[in-house]
């Protein structure tokens, strides 16, 4: 009974031993993350994070209040390494990060390090993944036209009015998708947009769409312009052989005089280069066969992209995210006005052209240039008007780089 009753006693005392023990441990408080999270989404998980929304705020949580001396925060994107801009703000114990807008359907590596607490503990540097939401689209989209059954601008203001929508229909998309693409009749079909100087009047630019043709067409196709030449404007050859832009460019002279010329970007069959006998401007060309471009061309889903970089100078096009030509207007002959753009602008004036984008024709029908032309003159059945179909059409304020061009054409092909 004796021994029993020691058993009780030493069972009592250990029991309260451990209770003094835990309650000192509990009112040790371990410096430590407690969370990370964009919104509901977890970011701090066993596995990275998907489904971020491009304009989340992360909140990082931690178990006491912080000395943000030393701070470094960094948001890394995936594909090209390139670092974000983060507004950071620090209240207590808990960290608040704004990123400048992230691409869609992206991967990204938060970084974070130099975290310390006012009384002196100091983590380790902690670095998570995630992916943002969506199928991939590079940042600096400024007008996007999907055509999923309406010609409206998804991400701005540049829709048509009713009676700025003539003739069209909506068909199978680039992935055979019902209702998908923007159908062109080849006679009369048209979509016009106002205030198209808004969407081209800048000094990187890139432009990005899908076209299909209808080969029973017996002309060429002027895709889409925005007072032809005097803005931008694209179009195929009745024989399929080959394609061109042409832009209209702004220049600054030494007096600061604003003046624009027109370049066009051309791609043809067997094109050559400046090191094999191409102009001295033009620094790659990919020489093609004229089967092999008509290939590109006729009845088939193309993904066209044209790239414009200001500071570099360089023109850039691409073929399902492949480069097929680029020039610099750098290489132009010393004292040529081209050697001077500073970024492309609308010029046009009235009667001439109209200040809107005509999707469908090399302009709009309010420009009375090339009205008695058979080829030109919209009310002419048998001029250059598009037949086929218009998908994804893009405008960026931004010149994408080869990479983004290449994961955008992969992601929209899927």
């Amino acid at each position: 009974m004796k021994r029993v009753l020691n058993s009780i006693v030493w069972l009592f005392l250990f029991s309260a031993m451990i209770s003094v023990v835990s309650c000192d441990k509990e009112e040790e408080i371990a410096f430590a993350l407690s969370s990370l999270k964009s919104g509901t989404i977890d970011l701090n998980g066993a596995t990275a994070a998907t489904g971020v929304p491009t304009d989340a705020v992360i909140t990082a949580t931690f178990s006491k209040n912080l000395d943000v001396t030393g701070l470094t925060v960094t948001l890394k994107q995936g594909y090209d390494n390139a670092m974000l801009d983060v507004e950071i703000d620090v209240v207590g114990s808990t960290v608040t990060l704004t990123p400048d807008p992230m691409a869609s359907g992206t991967s990204y590596t938060l970084s974070v390090s130099g975290v310390k607490s006012v009384d002196g503990e100091t983590l380790p540097a902690l670095e998570r993944s995630f992916t943002t939401a969506g199928s991939f689209v590079p940042t600096g989209l400024f007008a996007y036209w999907p055509f999923d059954g309406n010609p409206n601008d998804a991400v701005g203001t540049f829709d048509p009015t009713s009676n700025q929508i003539v003739s069209i229909t909506y068909g199978a998309d680039r992935k055979g998708g019902a209702g998908g693409a923007a159908v062109f009749n080849g006679d009369n079909s048209i979509i016009e947009i106002s205030n198209g100087s808004q969407l081209i009047n800048s000094t990187h630019f890139t432009i990005s769409f899908w076209v299909k043709t209808d080969p029973t067409h017996d002309a060429g196709h002027f895709v889409f312009g925005l007072g032809a030449y005097y803005g931008i404007q694209y179009e195929i050859y009745g024989g399929y052989d080959g394609s061109k832009f042409a832009i209209q460019y702004d220049t600054q002279d030494a007096l600061g005089a604003d003046k624009n010329v027109a370049e066009d970007m051309w791609f043809a069959h067997s094109a050559t280069d400046n090191t094999n006998g191409g102009w001295q401007g033009c620094t790659y060309a990919k020489s093609l066969t004229a089967e092999q471009l008509i290939a590109k061309l006729k009845n088939n889903w193309l993904h066209i992209v044209y790239t414009y970089n200001g500071t570099s100078k360089e023109g850039t096009l691409y073929y399902d995210g492949v480069k097929m030509k680029s020039f610099d207007f750098d290489l132009w002959p010393e004292g040529d006005d081209k050697t001077k753009v500073t970024g492309i602008e609308y010029a046009g004036a009235e009667p001439d052209v109209k200040n809107e984008l005509a999707f469908g024709f090399i302009q709009s029908r309010g420009g009375t240039m090339w009205d008695a032309e058979g080829w030109g003159g919209y009310d002419f059945a048998g001029a250059n008007h598009f037949k086929g179909s218009l998908d994804e059409f893009r405008i960026f304020h931004k010149a994408l780089s080869a990479q983004e061009v290449t994961l955008l054409y992969n992601s929209e092909k899927q």
